[in-house]
C-alpha cells in the first residue's frame, strides 16, 4: 500500500511544460543525469590536465586552459542531451528563460562578466596558470584560474581569489610572459665628495659577484643625480631568476654596503646644522674618538683608473674613453689556488691581470699540467668569447691575484669603443700561439680550424674578431 502510494505521489504530475508533464520522479532523473554529467566533465579536466597533457609536456597554463575549456564543452553538451533526452522542449524552455532573463538579467550583470572575463583569460593565454603577476600592489603566482575568479599565490603564502573582470579590465604586469628574465634597478645615494668612479667600481663589483645576474646584458651603472642629499647611482642587472627578484635586490645591497664601507665611502644623509647662539662654530668641541679608533691618515690605495691607466694598452687613456672603460668592468681578487673558471665550463668573462698570476692548466683522469701563466698586464678569456667554445684549461691563481673583469655583455662594447685594444688583442695571439693551439681541437669540431691558418693566424684572428662585432 505505501509502495504503491509513493509510486503515485512521484508519478503524479505537478505541472506541464510544453508536452512534458512534469513530475517529482522526472525532475529527481534529471538532476540524477545533470550531476552525473557535471562530475564526468570534472573526471575529464583531472584527466587531461594531471595525467594526458603532462606527458605531452604542454605548459601548465596552457593545460589549464585547454582542460577547463573542454570540461565546459563536455558540460554543456551533456547537458543539452539530458535536457532532449528527457522529452524537454526547448521553445517551451526559451520562455520560461526568457522571462526569467528579464528579471534576473540586471542581478546577475558581475557574474555574467565574471564568465565572459574567465573565458577570455582562458582563450587568450597572456596569463596562464605559473605566470608571476603584479596586480594591484600585490605580486605572486596565477594558481589557478577558473570560470568567475582567479586564484593567486602570494610569496607570504596566503592565496588571493581575484573576481576575472579585475584582471581583464586592469593593467596587468606579467613578470613571465615570455621568460623569467628581467631587470632589477637599485638605486644607491652615497655623500658628496665621494669618487664617482670608486662607487662605480663597488656597484659592478656586487653585480659581478652576485650568480644570479646574468653577464648579459651587461650590469650597467648609471650616475643618475647630484641634488643636495649627495650623489645618486642606479644599479641595473639583468637576471633569468626575477621570481627571487627580492632575494636577488637583498644580496646586492648587502654587497654594496660592505664594498662601500670597505672603500670608506659614505652613504648620503640630510644635512642638518645645529646652531648655538653667539658660539663659533670653530668653539664647539670636537666629537671624542671611539676606543681603538684609528684616524691616522692611511695611504691612499691604487685607484683602478691609475692601475688601468699603467697597462700598455691603455696608457694615455682619459676623458670619456676612460671613464667608458671604467664602467665596462671591475676589480676581482683571488687567493692563491683559487680557481676562477674549470676546464669545460663555459665562459662568462674577458680579464686583465692587474697584478699577481693566473696558471692555465690542463686536468686529465691521471695528471694535470701546467700549459702557460698570465701576468701582470696580460689578458684571457677573449677565445672562448669570441669562438663561443668551452675553456679547454683550468684557470687557477698561481698568488694572490687581482684581476679586471669585464662580463660577456660587456666585451662587446668594449671592444667596439676601444678599436686600437681590438687590434692589440688579435697581434697579442698571434704572438701567444700556443694559446690558440690549446682551442684546436674546440675549434675543429665547430669546423672553424684551417691548418693553414696555424703559419699566419693574424689575418685569421681579425676576421674572427670582425665578426664578432658585427653580430
Amino acid at each position: 500500500m505505501i509502495p504503491e502510494t509513493l509510486r503515485r505521489a512521484f508519478m503524479a504530475p505537478l505541472f506541464p511544460l510544453g508536452q512534458q508533464s512534469i513530475s517529482l520522479l522526472w525532475l529527481l532523473q534529471v538532476a540524477a543525469l545533470l550531476v552525473a554529467v557535471s562530475l564526468l566533465a570534472r573526471g575529464i579536466k583531472w584527466f587531461l590536465k594531471d595525467r594526458l597533457l603532462p606527458r605531452f609536456q604542454v605548459p601548465e597554463g596552457r593545460r589549464e586552459a585547454t582542460a577547463t575549456l573542454t570540461s565546459l564543452g563536455v558540460a554543456a553538451l551533456g547537458y543539452v542531451l539530458v535536457v532532449q533526452g528527457m522529452g524537454l522542449d526547448f521553445g517551451a524552455l526559451a520562455v520560461i528563460l526568457g522571462a526569467l532573463g528579464v528579471g534576473l538579467g540586471f542581478g546577475l550583470q558581475d557574474l555574467t562578466r565574471n564568465l565572459s572575463s574567465g573565458l577570455t583569460l582562458l582563450m587568450e593565454g597572456k596569463l596562464k596558470v605559473g605566470d608571476l603577476i603584479e596586480f594591484n600592489q600585490t605580486t605572486g603566482f596565477i594558481k589557478q584560474i577558473s570560470i568567475r575568479s582567479t586564484v593567486i599565490s602570494t610569496f607570504q603564502g596566503s592565496d588571493i581569489i581575484v573576481p576575472n573582470t579585475f584582471l581583464t579590465n586592469s593593467p596587468v604586469q606579467n613578470l613571465s610572459y615570455a621568460s623569467f628574465t628581467g631587470r632589477i634597478d637599485v638605486p644607491v645615494m652615497v655623500a658628496h665628495g665621494s669618487d664617482v668612479f670608486d662607487v662605480t667600481e663597488v656597484l659592478l663589483q656586487a653585480a659581478l659577484d652576485e650568480p644570479h645576474v646574468n653577464p648579459e646584458p651587461a650590469p650597467q651603472v648609471l650616475f643618475s643625480s647630484q641634488g643636495e642629499l649627495g650623489l645618486g647611482f642606479t644599479l641595473r642587472v639583468w637576471t633569468s631568476k626575477i621570481d627571487s627578484g627580492q632575494t636577488i635586490s637583498s644580496g646586492l645591497h648587502y654587497a654594496i654596503h660592505q664594498g662601500l664601507r670597505e672603500r670608506t665611502i659614505d652613504l648620503a644623509w640630510p644635512r642638518r646644522e645645529i646652531r648655538t647662539p653667539g658660539a663659533r662654530p670653530e668653539s664647539l668641541p670636537a666629537a671624542p674618538e671611539a676606543p681603538g679608533d684609528d684616524r691616522r691618515p692611511q695611504p691612499p690605495a691604487e685607484t683602478l683608473s691609475e692601475l688601468l691607466t699603467n697597462l700598455r694598452f691603455f696608457q694615455g687613456l682619459h676623458g670619456r674613453p676612460l671613464r667608458q672603460l671604467l664602467a665596462s668592468g671591475a676589480r676581482r681578487h683571488l687567493a692563491a689556488g683559487e680557481i676562477l673558471v674549470r676546464q669545460g665550463e663555459s665562459s662568462h668573462s674577458f680579464n686583465i691581470v692587474l697584478s699577481g698570476c693566473v696558471d692555465a692548466i690542463h686536468e686529465t683522469d691521471r695528471v694535470s699540467r701546467r700549459l702557460f701563466s698570465f701576468q701582470s698586464g696580460e689578458f684571457f678569456g677573449e677565445l672562448p668569447l669570441l669562438l663561443e667554445v668551452p675553456y679547454p684549461t683550468t684557470m687557477q691563481a698561481a698568488e694572490d691575484t687581482t684581476l679586471f673583469v669585464v662580463p660577456r655583455g660587456g666585451f662587446r662594447p668594449l671592444l667596439q669603443l676601444h678599436p686600437a685594444f681590438a687590434e692589440t688583442i688579435a697581434e697579442e695571439l698571434n704572438r701567444r700561439k700556443d694559446v690558440l693551439q690549446s682551442y684546436e681541437a674546440d675549434l675543429r669540431e665547430r669546423g672553424l680550424f684551417i691548418d693553414a691558418s696555424m703559419g699566419s693566424p693574424l689575418e685569421w684572428i681579425r676576421e674572427r674578431l670582425r665578426q664578432f662585432l658585427r653580430q
